[in-house]
């Protein structure tokens, strides 16, 4: 087959996170088994138009502001004599609503999360308020009648919110570390916080939580890993027994998730969560807010969720730490996710359904 992916970013933008990666591990994977598969993603400075990558191309034009404009663009001029047999629109807040400007191919959209409470984390007002009350809502109704494909069923259940119900969910992939780390436990009861430093992961939550928990668990620390714009300001909030990291090694990064006690997670809302099965793919179980996507990753890697505030958070954490310490969680394959080859697998049947077998090719092609 060939396939075009719309998507706003790549893995190779500065701000490539999990969305970008799951893209990049089922483009590939699909690369692999002979289809031609193309993204187009906004453009990264020092990085060529076209590039092939791990067997797919890689297509650039554009801002983060401006890269659906350019897709559409492209599309006209060149897209659309290429003879794709799939469209996959990757809808990152902002839609590309290829629906609209692609005739005669099939489309079919992918979600990870909505934005909602995250338009006040990430914009100024009156934007925000724009964005979440009458921007996104426009865009997610458009694919009312469409197939979707979601992360997780806390997204499919956000995204009937607007009348888009013709939704599967797909697998969560992860890839594990080759060898679990060979590390004891800290010495110390230890909590570790593992996400960037922008306001809508709440970094300042973990910090209040730990306080008030520390009142019960007098010896308690707090690791906290991840760069981020927010960073200083982590920092400056820091109390005696935080330790704010910054950005780390991924080897040091797995080495601490695997040493602290239990992972804590604050963020607003996520598309699963994926440090969630990081870090119970090294043994170590996570107490996260009952939000979106964290209620799935955490519950599928046998963890806790607890209300979404700090005071919440820091009940349960003396409770769990006492319980893990005396039956500590054996590392979970695939923290709780799947592997990337069933993860691909299972996307391209979902995304191919009712093409038919002319346009998919052999019966093994999933």
């Amino acid at each position: 087959m060939r396939i075009l992916i719309l998507t706003w970013r790549d893995l190779q933008h500065p701000l490539a996170g999990g969305a970008e990666v799951y893209t990049e591990q089922v483009a590939k994977r699909w690369a692999a088994k002979g289809h031609q598969v193309t993204l187009f993603a906004a453009a990264v400075e020092d990085r060529p138009v076209v590039e092939d990558v791990d067997g797919y191309t890689v297509v650039r034009g554009g801002s983060r502001y401006t890269v659906y404009r350019r897709a559409r663009v492209w599309w006209q001029q060149v897209g659309q004599y290429q003879g794709f047999d799939l469209v996959i629109d990757m809808i990152n807040t902002v839609a590309f609503q290829a629906h609209d400007w692609i005739e005669g191919v099939p489309t079919v959209g992918f979600i990870h999360q909505t934005c909602e409470e995250i338009w006040a984390h990430n914009a100024p007002w009156p934007a925000s308020l724009l964005g979440r009350h009458y921007l996104e809502p426009k865009w997610l109704r458009s694919y009312q009648g469409r197939r979707v494909l979601a992360v997780s069923q806390s997204t499919k259940d956000s995204i009937a919110r607007f009348g888009v119900t013709d939704v599967t969910v797909v697998p969560e992939g992860f890839d594990p570390p080759a060898v679990i780390p060979d590390v004891p436990k800290a010495d110390r009861p230890t909590l570790v916080w593992c996400a960037r430093h922008v306001p809508y992961k709440r970094p300042i939550d973990a910090i209040e939580a730990f306080t008030i928990a520390r009142e019960q668990v007098p010896d308690l620390q707090l690791w906290m890993l991840g760069g981020g714009p927010d960073l200083e300001k982590t920092k400056a909030a820091a109390v005696d027994g935080v330790t704010v990291f910054g950005r780390v090694s991924e080897q040091e990064k797995v080495e601490r998730m695997a040493a602290a006690h239990v992972h804590v997670a604050t963020s607003v809302r996520e598309g699963w969560g994926l440090v969630v099965s990081e870090a119970a793919a090294v043994g170590t179980p996570t107490i996260s807010y009952d939000v979106p996507g964290l209620r799935d990753s955490t519950r599928a890697a046998n963890g806790v969720v607890v209300p979404a505030t700090p005071m919440a958070l820091a009940h349960w954490i003396p409770t769990m730490l006492r319980t893990w310490q005396q039956e500590p969680m054996e590392p979970l394959a695939y923290g709780g996710a799947h592997s990337w080859d069933f993860v691909a697998d299972q996307v391209f049947a979902e995304a191919t359904k009712g093409l038919g077998p002319q346009v998919t090719g052999a019966g093994d092609a999933a």
